[in-house]
């Protein structure tokens, strides 16, 4: 994905990721013409058949894959545009009632597939978080975006005021971000930050 010249983004699929099947129409006439009885070129054209089914449907996968991607980016603009402070909650709910397609689908499409993005590249699922209500009653925070305040707080933190988790609640309430403390503790636990006591005992 990058920016397109008129505005908003424009996304291609990666060709070399793609699978490259096509048919020998050739061969499959010339096959065909030699076949000496009914059976035989029954068989002939149900290969045929199949053949250009898989064709279909490998186009198909690719287009469905392109018409998530480009959602996804539409719904997380801000965050492409100015960073992770921006990115929004979503759920694989929000991109199905948007393009059509039942959460299923949309959860096998993004899995195990990448973007490249300004931000990096990034896997699909990468763009769908919880949300963190806002106390002010503005938009709802991503979770990713609460963790990287988190990290943000305690990488600036006085090395004599270390910070609590309780603390660390109350800081993120001065940004009108509304979460509960165990919410605050299972976050740093996720991004492998140690708790205050020993936070305190490493930088003294």
């Amino acid at each position: 994905v990058r920016r397109a010249k008129a505005g908003g983004w424009h996304l291609e699929l990666n060709p070399d990721a793609l699978p490259r099947v096509l048919t020998n129409r050739h061969y499959a006439s010339d096959v065909g013409a030699r076949a000496d009885d009914k059976e035989a070129k029954k068989f002939m054209s149900e290969q045929l058949a199949s053949a250009n089914w898989l064709i279909k449907a490998l186009d198909q996968r690719a287009n469905t894959i392109l018409k998530v991607a480009t959602e996804i980016v539409t719904q997380q603009d801000k965050f492409l545009q100015h960073g992770i402070r921006f990115l929004k909650p979503l759920v694989l709910k929000d991109i199905a009632a948007a393009v059509g397609m039942h959460e299923s689908t949309i959860s096998r499409v993004t899995t195990a597939k990448y973007i490249a993005t300004p931000r990096g590249t990034l896997e699909l699922k990468f763009f769908f978080t919880s949300s963190i209500n806002s106390g002010s009653g503005a938009n709802d925070f991503s979770s990713k975006t609460v963790m990287f305040y988190i990290k943000e707080l305690i990488n600036a933190e006085d090395p004599k005021k270390v910070y609590s988790d309780d603390a660390l609640v109350k800081r993120l309430k001065d940004r009108n971000i509304d979460v509960a403390r165990r919410t605050v503790t299972k976050y740093r636990e996720e991004m492998g930050i140690p708790s205050s006591v020993i936070r305190r005992r490493q930088k003294s």
